[in-house]
């Protein structure tokens, strides 16, 4: 049996693929963004161990909530599947920045480098990625600024950039593919079921096929990406920009 924290699963595919855990006899920890989401993903998951509260987009918050994570013990696995969509630049959070990048960006560094590392990491990318901009033009202007297809390729940056300075993890990026959840709407046309199984299946398989890292899965495949997020220069880019931003350095041992 093994133990998995999952960001941002009161709802969608981050419930969907702690439902699979839970069914396959695993320990599950979900969390929310507030409490009347916490109440529902309860419900909605009753084999769940417990659900945490954090607001992702609160830099504060997500520290706190990674310092929750860690007194409950050991994990062996974290999926970064939190995320938001279609949110204009204007709408900052708490600590200034585009809700974009403190929910899709520095929440899952936050939590990367601050909760005990895990042997697994699950990122949540998208096949949006492939229009990211690899220069970072947008986090280091003056007033941040940047797309959805910004933020998924940094997920993947983010990932590979794991998967260099931790080789005794296990870092891999997904894209889900575009399924009719709440998020990607009613008439998404890719298989819902395989929209979430893949990241449970990275989070606890023995299959020799999960026993790597730095790779981006597409339905339990690897599938191709923008080669740019292998450059170690644009690696190092994105984590200074995210040390930057929080004051959290990454730890580049475990």
């Amino acid at each position: 049996m093994a133990r998995i924290f999952v960001t941002g699963s009161a709802d969608g595919l981050g419930l969907m693929a702690a439902k699979k855990l839970v069914s396959q006899g695993h320990q599950v920890v979900l969390h929310a963004r507030n409490e009347k989401r916490a109440v529902d993903a309860m419900h909605a998951l009753q084999g769940a161990e417990k659900v945490l509260i954090a607001d992702l987009s609160d830099i504060g918050e997500t520290k706190r909530l990674a310092d929750e994570v860690n007194s409950l013990g050991h994990f062996d696995a974290v999926i970064q599947n939190a995320g938001l969509y279609q949110v204009s630049n204007l709408e900052l959070s708490k600590d200034g920045f585009p809700l974009l990048i403190a929910v899709n960006v520095l929440a899952p560094y936050l939590l990367t480098s601050l909760i005990h590392q895990p042997e697994r990491l699950i990122y949540l990318s998208s096949g949006m990625h492939m229009q990211g901009d690899p220069t970072m033009r947008g986090l280091n202007q003056g007033k941040p600024k940047i797309s959805y297809s910004d933020s998924k390729l940094y997920d993947l940056i983010l990932a590979k950039a794991v998967a260099r300075k931790w080789p005794g993890v296990y870092s891999n990026a997904v894209d889900p593919g575009w399924v009719p959840t709440k998020m990607g709407g009613p008439g998404a046309p890719d298989n819902l079921e395989k929209g979430f199984e893949t990241q449970a299946w990275l989070a606890v398989s023995n299959d020799e096929k999960v026993k790597v890292s730095g790779r981006y899965f597409h339905h339990q495949k690897e599938d191709h990406y923008l080669k740019n997020a292998d450059d170690t220069a644009a690696q190092e880019a994105l984590l200074a920009f995210c040390e930057k931003a929080t004051g959290v350095a990454f730890p580049n041992k475990g």
